[in-house]
């Protein structure tokens, strides 16, 4: 599936990518400022979280939980230098449960998450525009 769409309407979409998603875990490919943060801010709200999410660059995950007491585990692994770094910080432990998993920067640990994901790849059109392609794995 791919939505090409105005920041404007990020609601949408988020309300969307929540009613078409099988899995709890997110994958989250694009360059810097593609909007792969904005939709995990606007993802997190949908999902029930009432404080405001913000990337955990430097710390790789920021867990969240919603009013229905789920759990929302975010991680930005883009200072991961290796598969053994993603091991190191125990991202295998956090795919044992039901909670959600939106992963930024996942490339270096593929061989750790779940074979279950769904991928998000982000193209910026312009200043206000995305293209969002959306694949079940």
């Amino acid at each position: 599936m791919i939505i090409e769409y105005n920041l404007s309407d990020i609601e949408s979409v988020a309300k969307k990518l929540i009613e078409f998603c099988d899995s709890r875990t997110l994958l989250f490919y694009g360059e810097m400022g593609s909007g792969k943060t904005t939709l995990i801010k606007r993802l997190v709200k949908e999902l029930g979280v009432s404080e405001v999410a913000n990337s955990p660059t430097y710390g790789f995950v920021n867990i969240y939980e919603t009013d229905k007491g789920e759990q929302i585990n975010h991680f930005d692994l883009y200072r991961l230098q290796s598969e053994e770094e993603a091991y190191d910080i125990g991202l295998e432990e956090y795919f044992y449960g039901e909670d959600w998993n939106f992963i930024e920067w996942p490339e270096v640990a593929l061989n750790i998450i779940p074979e279950n994901f769904i991928k998000l790849t982000f193209e910026k059109v312009n200043e206000n525009v995305r293209k969002l392609t959306i694949q079940k794995n």
